[in-house]
């Protein structure tokens, strides 16, 4: 023992890095240095050692001396360890950064003494600049998230937060980061959802990193889009991880999908008279083409209100007994009933004053875009003298108009000149269909390529593809990477010149799958149960509610039978004994969210309206035992059993009423 308490100087001085001792009574000053703490600053132990001043301050780094001092005062007031980092110059100016840790404990004399433990961390402070410079130069989003089925945010950078634009989190406000957290697939949009979640089966079960775009959901329910990649790793505590890194490219992707716009516009314009942008986000419509009409070419690419300038061209050239037909077609479109999954581009036949002055027939079709801009193409039909020029050729421009308004798969442009065939446009569903990638097509794109060549991955007979070139007409048969299917389609293209050159636009559509479109259409019916226990079915599946709130609050809307419900009202049955306060408000708000995503997932968004904060469902999208039985039809009088929504008590009153009724 006596060798070891002899030794204990030698061991503090050789073998704990930076080791001092501190008096921390005034005047602070050092009562030992270890010899390891003289060779790191480059002084001995007399030019550090003085019971009169303090001769280790003076090292601290003039910019750090503030801080230090405050440092030192604060170990002054009691037994305690505290931990700083700051710089100090050495002898010969080099400068480090250091961690210092410091215990101060009393003498039996009441005198406090400071144990200080000095660590070089220059090198780890140089690699975190560089990665600050990084950073900033090169500003990446950075995610990690748990493997689980629904996986839940662990960490997310200052860039992500900015990317996601996560509003500054307010008194009473939902707190939006915090749901993301929970759930990661909230950033993902509905169509997206599925593919995010193979690519993380992929990477889990295969253990190799997977790097390519995707889109996400903004906090403000714009979109953004990325790339970067994702890997699975095992962090600090053995548990395994997603992580994910990546960079916004939202700009170059509107860039080019303005570009790719151009394109498809460009091979419409073949097609179609007149076309108009209509951007249900904006509330405008504005005319992108105008062929030869003096008054639309004076309006191109002029926004206008959209309901307003709707309504002059209605009343201004739709003859009159066609406006009420064409007024519903656009209100119906403005509703968004035509956003139906799966369903046909909307088109209506009308009759209207042409820019020569005459009266003419017109087909008009809306071809979507994105979630939130279509395209109004219309063209007038040919009249007889016009259709017998057209019997000569091989695919009529009808034939072209009636294909458009039935695709479901897409449009697709090439230049032609003889053997050689250069693509120009292609529509996203169609590349697949060719073998090729976007990327792969875009550089296609730059030069003519021989037919044969074109159609080496396709795997498209090539008697198949000049039958199509030549007749206007050929089916095919391909496999679908993304359905992991064989399917059945069909093409048309536009007329290819007697001299071998032309541009050829090709409509292809989906031949083989009417009956399964069908019964999906009977999939997606929707049944709601308030007899007994409240339940909502879509087709034969129950919804998994995860929010037993969120379903209260579905099952209030069915209750108020189609009418609108306040927050306010929503809050006093949701929560009966709370008072609407801003706490409760966010707690509804958050409730009302989670109601949305849930329906968004099963793909039934549509069954519940907002406006301004209130909700109501919409009746005529829903089948429900309760609508039925008030229907007071024969069929439906044996439903009602004598229960109603059994889960809450405030169906009483509901319940009171058919009690009493008699049909």
């Amino acid at each position: 023992m006596n060798n070891i308490i002899e030794n204990m100087e030698e061991i503090l001085s050789q073998s704990v890095s930076g080791f001092h001792q501190y008096v921390l009574t005034v005047p602070f000053h050092l009562s030992f240095v270890s010899q390891n703490l003289c060779d790191m600053v480059g002084l001995t132990q007399n030019e550090l050692l003085s019971e009169n001043e303090d001769k280790y301050t003076p090292l601290v780094h003039p910019a750090d001396r503030e801080q230090y001092s405050a440092f030192l005062h604060k170990l002054s007031e009691g037994e305690q360890k505290l931990t700083l980092q700051y710089r100090i110059v050495k002898n010969d100016g080099t400068v480090l950064y250091v961690s210092d840790t410091v215990t101060s404990k009393r003498m039996k004399d009441g005198s406090l003494v400071g144990y200080s433990v000095l660590n070089d961390i220059t090198e780890l402070k140089k690699e975190n600049d560089n990665l600050q410079f990084l950073n900033e130069t090169i500003p990446c989003g950075f995610l990690k998230y748990t493997c689980e089925k629904q996986p839940k945010i662990t960490y997310i950078n200052e860039q992500m937060l900015k990317i996601l634009r996560f509003p500054e989190l307010k008194e009473g406000e939902l707190d939006y980061l915090e749901m993301y957290k929970e759930n990661i697939y909230l950033m993902i949009p509905m169509e997206e959802r599925r593919r995010f979640s193979l690519y993380l089966n992929r990477v889990y079960t295969k253990g190799a990193p997977i790097a390519g775009e995707m889109t996400v959901q903004r906090c403000d329910g714009t979109k953004a889009y990325l790339f970067g990649w994702v890997t699975k790793c095992v962090n600090e505590q053995g548990v395994e991880e997603f992580q994910s890194a990546c960079m916004d490219i939202t700009e170059r992707h509107h860039l080019k999908r303005e570009r790719e716009t151009q394109r498809y516009l460009k091979a419409l314009t073949d097609v179609y008279d007149k076309i108009f942008e209509y951007d249900l986000s904006n509330n405008t419509v504005k005319c992108l083409y105008g062929q030869k009409s003096a008054v639309f070419k004076r309006l191109e690419n002029i926004p206008m209100q959209l309901e307003d300038a709707t309504e002059k061209w209605i009343v201004g050239a739709v003859c009159e007994d066609n406006r009420e037909a064409v007024r519903a077609f656009f209100k119906d479109f403005f509703a968004k009933r035509f956003s139906e999954p799966d369903a046909k581009p909307p088109q209506i036949t009308y009759r209207a004053l042409s820019s020569s002055g005459k009266i003419r027939t017109y087909t008009g079709i809306f071809l979507k875009i994105d979630t939130s801009v279509s395209l109004f193409c219309c063209r007038s039909i040919p009249d007889e003298q016009e259709t017998d020029v057209l019997r000569n050729e091989n695919v009529t421009l009808k034939n072209m108009q009636e294909l458009v308004m039935r695709f479901t798969e897409g449009v697709v442009a090439f230049e032609i000149e003889n053997d050689t065939v250069k693509p120009l446009y292609t529509s996203d569903n169609v590349c697949n269909f060719f073998g090729y990638s976007k990327e792969e097509w875009l550089s296609l794109a730059e030069s003519g390529h021989s037919i044969k060549d074109f159609i080496t991955h396709s795997g498209i007979a090539y008697e198949d593809i000049m039958r199509l070139f030549s007749t206007g007409e050929a089916e095919f048969t391909y496999f679908d990477i993304s359905q992991n299917a064989y399917r059945r389609i069909k093409a048309i293209c536009s007329q290819k010149y007697s001299d071998g050159n032309s541009h050829c636009y090709v409509m292809l559509y989906n031949v083989d799958g009417k009956e399964q479109t069908s019964k999906s259409n009977d999939d997606r019916s929707i049944h709601i149960r308030t007899f007994g226990y409240f339940d909502v079915f879509v087709g034969d599946k129950p919804i998994a509610f995860r929010s037993q709130k969120s379903k209260e609050l579905f099952a209030l809307l069915v209750d108020r039978r189609g009418g609108y419900i306040s927050s306010e009202e929503a809050i006093s049955f949701l929560w009966e004994d709370e008072p609407v306060s801003a706490v409760t408000l966010a707690r509804y708000r958050k409730v009302a969210l989670r109601l949305k995503n849930i329906l968004e997932e099963y793909g039934i968004s549509e069954i519940v309206e907002s406006v301004d904060g209130k909700r109501r469902i919409v009746t005529d999208k829903v089948k429900c035992d309760l609508y039925e039985y008030l229907s007071g039809k024969e069929e439906y009088s044996q439903l009602f059993k004598g229960s109603y929504l059994t889960n809450y008590s405030w169906g009483e009153n509901t319940l009171a009423e058919l009690s009493g009724m008699t049909f």
